[in-house]
């Protein structure tokens, strides 16, 4: 049985950290490119950041480069996404999604909220 499980959000103000968690079971989870997609009410579903099946290779959004990181751990088939530097802007439910050739999984999401 598949489950993608986010984890980490909350609220925060602006300028400061988070740190997601999506913990991954059921599938190879190295054999998947790991993304996360954010969507704020209103907007279609956008996706921040991507990393390769080994961590080799990451891609981001322009409007987080340089303040958010994507990392992954095929050992503990989790996926990470540290948000630094967080604007308003950047609030939303935050997807993890696994993506393989034939299948693709999603997570539940965790909200981000950036407010003072």
């Amino acid at each position: 049985q598949v489950h993608v499980v986010e984890s980490g959000g909350g609220l925060v103000q602006p300028g400061g950290s988070l740190r997601l968690s999506c913990a991954a079971s059921g599938f190879t989870f190295s054999n998947y490119v790991m993304k996360w997609y954010r969507q704020a009410p209103g907007t279609e579903r956008e996706l921040v950041a991507s990393i390769s099946r080994n961590g080799a290779s990451t891609d981001y959004v322009d409007s987080v480069k340089g303040r958010f990181s994507i990392s992954r751990d095929n050992a503990k088939n989790t996926a990470y996404l540290q948000m630094n530097s967080l604007k308003i802007e950047d609030t939303a439910v935050y997807y993890c999604n696994a993506a393989g050739v034939l299948f693709a999984y999603w997570g539940q999401g965790t909200q981000v909220t950036v407010s003072s």
